[in-house]
């Protein structure tokens, strides 16, 4: 089936294909694999861009866009052994290493350094941004630069076939081939190939948008008319503030604040009764909300600035009880969304505060 008139006439007997099975939801990943592998078994990979061809014919993805991207693709091993060893989000949340270590890491001196320049540099227009979205131009920075180090780690995996190959392996079947065809989408919107690279997992751009993000929020920065993710820095970090006020940013508000813990604190009467939708085990570390006011009132102290007292806030002791500690407001939330990690968050909060000098 490697000629395109084969393609075409094979192509409406793809739509038969049963549609995928969901992704796992808490397993192991030596059994997701084996269960991913009986998955692609059940197609060659011929037949396979059949599916993905019909997949987005049913999702009016044009016909030119399809015939000169889908029929060369061939299958990229190295993201399907990384996704092969690619943890699945368990319910139970597993251990989790020290806070020190991970900042180390992530918030060097390099990072805030450069951030502190490219704040500079783009200021005014920063300024423009955040009046439009209402989002902390240091933590747009911030985001910036923990996702591409500021535009020079962008990733160079062709998405297309990276996005196609974690659809054959099927471990997350449906969530890939989601994103195989908005990233065709993206090229019907007049995104060439070549801009379309990106991390293995299919991440791309300056804000490292999944292409259903890219399709749905990316912006323009610089007023130009073109929201360009890929070229253009404003491009990207407005974009990334319209997907944090997407996710529920609030103006004017901290993402949180570093506090001391009285050694008495009554841990068992701040635990969260909620459970999150989504990664839950993530969520299940931070405590119930509370204003400035009760947390003060609990022996809870700023270290520097406080919230309001007003200010709704959850405690996370990320490295256990009478160590670090954080009060987190809506605002981190909207970070976890962006990247569902407290440490990742965190992180995103002490590096824009060190490039704002906070």
């Amino acid at each position: 089936m490697s000629g395109i008139g084969t393609w075409v006439w094979v192509a409406a007997s793809a739509a038969s294909i049963g549609s995928a099975a969901p992704e796992p939801g808490s397993v192991t990943p030596a059994i997701a694999a084996s269960a991913a592998a009986a998955q692609s078994s059940a197609y060659g990979w011929d037949t396979y861009k059949v599916r993905l061809a019909a997949l987005a014919r049913l999702q009016g993805v044009r016909e030119s866009t399809i015939q000169t991207n889908v029929p060369a693709l061939s299958v990229n091993e190295r993201v399907i052994d990384l996704e092969r060893t690619e943890p699945v989000a368990h319910s139970s949340g597993g251990v989790v290493g020290a806070l020190a270590p991970y900042l180390r890491v992530h918030v060097t001196r390099s990072l805030i350094t450069r951030g502190r320049d490219n704040y500079s540099e783009h200021y005014n227009a920063l300024r423009r941004i955040e009046a439009r979205y209402g989002v902390d131009p240091a933590v747009l920075m911030s985001i910036w630069g923990m996702e591409t180090s500021y535009g020079t780690v962008t990733g160079s995996t062709d998405l297309l076939q990276a996005l196609a190959s974690l659809g054959y392996y099927g471990r997350r079947r449906q969530m890939f081939e989601n994103e195989f065809v908005d990233a065709l989408k993206l090229i019907d919107l007049g995104v060439p190939r070549y801009r379309l690279k990106g991390s293995w997992a299919g991440a791309t751009g300056y804000p490292q948008f999944m292409p259903s993000v890219a399709l749905r929020l990316r912006a323009d920065g610089d007023g130009d008319g073109y929201a360009d993710i890929w070229a253009n820095e404003l491009d990207g970090l407005a974009s990334i503030a319209a997907y944090l006020r997407d996710a529920g940013w609030k103006p004017n508000s901290p993402w949180g604040i570093p506090v001391r813990t009285p050694p008495n604190l009554n841990r068992y009467a701040i635990v969260s009764r909620i459970t999150a939708p989504r990664c839950p085990q993530v969520h299940r570390r931070l405590s119930r909300w509370l204003s400035m006011r009760e947390w003060r009132a609990m022996g809870v102290t700023p270290l520097g600035r406080s919230l309001s007292d007003n200010e709704m806030a959850s405690l996370i002791e990320p490295d256990g009880p009478n160590k670090t500690a954080y009060l987190l407001t809506t605002n981190y939330r909207s970070v976890l969304d962006y990247n569902c990690s407290n440490f990742y968050a965190i992180s995103v909060g002490v590096l824009a505060d060190a490039i704002a000098r906070r």
